[in-house]
């Protein structure tokens, strides 16, 4: 069995996600979604408009999504891994790059992100309406 991770705040539930996370399950067996915590966020300088547990709770219910657990810190991923066993780290294409240090613990891919949709974008056309 390959077990997959990846991580992300899930904000605006949208295609995007919903395409990072089916592309995530296809190259495994077991999915796991880190879904970052408020508390979180706010360290990193973002405020979701969906509460954390709300969050992992629309994440919960997508099919292709075996487990859910909250990211409450940047060092967590290393934990994560020789918890759960993971064979591979996914994360989305604007990370490229910034989680090549887990290489030495399991295999990592960087997803292309869904063209036309951000959760950025989302909040920024809400703006403007």
């Amino acid at each position: 069995m390959r077990t997959v991770i990846t991580y992300g705040t899930f904000d605006l539930f949208h295609i995007g996600h919903l395409n990072l996370l089916r592309r995530a399950k296809e190259l495994g067996d077991y999915l796991i979604v880190a879904v970052s915590t408020d508390e979180f966020n706010a360290l990193k300088g973002k405020k979701c408009e969906i509460c954390d547990v709300d969050r992992m709770e629309i994440v919960r219910a997508i099919r292709y999504v075996d487990k859910v657990i909250p990211e409450t810190s940047w060092e967590q991923k290393v934990k994560d891994i020789q918890k759960y066993n993971v064979d591979i780290v996914v994360m989305g294409d604007d990370w490229k790059g910034k989680f090549n240090d887990l290489r030495q613990y399991c295999e990592v891919v960087y997803l292309p992100r869904t063209v036309g949709i951000s959760t950025t974008q989302i909040k920024g056309d809400l703006k403007g309406k």
